[in-house]
């Protein structure tokens, strides 16, 4: 019972926590994810040790259901209009900064003498972005709508392209490290991202037909939970993409359901609990001793990952865009990343054992830094590109 009573005292607080980073948040320019991650790294392990997740399965379940419902509410937002209007500049944005952030992380440690295989995970795992901080920033940030458009195009299929990178360079990595046939995972890789485009397609179509057709509010709200979950549960056993699927799923949503959009307001009134869980949660993740223990590799690609986001923007928006502090601003507001990079590192260290350590302890330090770094770098981004015009 006092275990039960005590987990109840740490969700109100942490709850609670979350309220005053919002408080906090509205009146500061501190965006409200990095007060977030702050709170967890003050009352986890690295603090007052107050909250611990080491072992639990409570994070990477409100993680995976508030990544589900970002990517949700990411695709039932990328109105197929927009994006036809905005396609080369989001294409050419998000394929700058994913080649070039694998380009600057895997050459550069490369070249110092890190072994290859270890810096060709690591650079497939420095392409994704974190959608909920990102979005999050932007939702707080007063920008055009052009910019807004474009920045949540880019996010929502920044990370699709970041899971076939990884997935590639994780079977050339296998294949350099002389383990399993990396054909075998070109295929996988091929499956994760095909199956999840077809089942978030093939449960979209009757989800937008049905949706909204029995009331509004409530029974709203339980059909959206019920399908997310479901397609997030099925994408899972069929080992496919839960968040590409959840985009997909949104996108055929707002396509077909042309009689109403409650669906995603509804889903946006749970959305924020979940996301104060996680970041709280990630930042109690925070262990200052395997941070000293990544060395040089951690903080190489921390930095790389950085240079790799602004080149990124640079070249990405060559031809587009005149200036080029314009274009470089823009590379670096894809800065965070947390849960997606997590969930990569957890399969690299299952195809390069030897290397487990390094990579999840890279992976998971560096998320935490970028939460705390990446939401400010990203607030300041915007607000550079909307005085820019």
């Amino acid at each position: 019972m006092d275990e039960v009573a005590i987990s109840f005292i740490t969700l109100g607080s942490m709850f609670l926590l979350g309220l005053a980073a919002d408080l906090i948040g509205r009146r500061t320019r501190v965006p409200r994810v990095s007060l977030l991650v702050l709170c967890g790294v003050a009352f986890g392990p690295a603090g007052l040790d107050w909250i611990n997740v080491e072992g639990s399965i409570v994070f990477d379940v409100v993680g995976s259901i508030a990544l589900m419902m970002v990517g949700f509410l990411i695709g039932g937002k990328l109105q197929p209009r927009r994006l036809l209007r905005q396609g080369r500049r989001v294409m050419q944005l998000s394929l700058g900064v994913v080649v070039m952030t694998i380009i600057c992380v895997a050459l550069t440690l490369g070249l110092i003498g890190y072994p290859w295989p270890l810096v060709l995970v690591l650079a497939g795992i420095a392409t994704s972005t974190d959608p909920i901080a990102t979005i999050d920033v932007l939702e707080h940030q007063a920008v055009g709508d052009e910019l807004a458009d474009t920045l949540r195009a880019v996010v929502a299929i920044d990370d699709a392209w970041g899971l076939v990178a990884f997935s590639l360079l994780a079977g050339l990595a296998v294949g350099m490290n002389g383990g399993a046939d990396p054909l075998a995972h070109a295929a996988a890789a091929a499956w994760e991202i095909g199956g999840a485009i077809v089942l978030g397609a093939l449960l979209g179509v009757p989800m937008g037909l049905l949706s909204g057709r029995i009331s509004a509010g409530e029974p709203t709200l339980v059909e959206a939970l019920g399908i997310i979950f479901l397609a997030g549960g099925l994408a899972m056993l069929l080992g496919v993409s839960f968040l590409l699927t959840a985009m997909v799923l949104g996108l055929v949503v707002s396509v077909v359901a042309k009689h109403h959009r409650r669906a995603f307001h509804e889903i946006e009134h749970v959305e924020w609990p979940l996301m104060v869980l996680f970041f709280i949660l990630a930042g109690a993740a925070l262990d200052f001793d395997r941070m000293l223990a990544a060395g040089g590799v951690g903080l190489g690609y921390f930095l790389l990952r950085i240079v790799g986001r602004w080149l990124g923007g640079v070249l990405g928006l060559w031809g587009l865009e005149r200036g080029l502090v314009k274009r470089g601003w823009m590379g670096l507001t894809l800065l965070p990343q947390a849960g997606i990079a997590m969930g990569t590192a957890l399969l690299a260290g299952q195809y390069l054992p030897e290397y487990h350590d390094t990579i999840i302890t890279v992976a998971v330090a560096a998320a935490i830094a970028f939460e705390l770094v990446g939401p400010p770098v990203t607030a300041l981004a915007l607000r550079r590109l909307s005085r820019s015009g």
